[in-house]
């Protein structure tokens, strides 16, 4: 189950939250043997970001948790198409995206 949790300083409308979640689950397939049947997608808009000292651009902080190991070539295709999805959707041009690979994920009361 990947996990993309989206951190900006910049409001997200209802309208924009869905354009993203929907590229998103198209852009998760990147990463082989994952797909939108199992993503969850989390925003936390208007959030107080500082880069460099300052908060005054639009930025954007993105973790993206996965159960399992994720090669590099994947996940340079999938840093490139968030940072696109949310230059395109959300008008934001600095886009800083973390990786974590997660050994167990729980699930309804058992894990993987």
């Amino acid at each position: 189950m990947p996990f993309i949790n989206i951190n900006t300083n910049t409001a997200i409308s209802k309208q924009q939250e869905t354009a993203v979640k929907t590229r998103l689950g198209k852009a998760i397939e990147l990463l082989p043997g994952k797909s939108e049947g199992w993503l969850m997608v989390g925003f936390e808009p208007e959030r107080p970001l500082y880069f460099r000292g300052s908060g005054s651009e639009k930025i954007a902080f993105v973790e993206v948790s996965v159960y399992g190991k994720v090669s590099r070539p994947a996940s340079d295709r999938l840093t490139a198409a968030i940072t696109e999805i949310l230059e395109e959707e959300l008008g934001i041009e600095q886009s800083y995206i973390k990786y974590e690979e997660v050994e167990i994920w729980g699930f309804n009361g058992s894990n993987f």
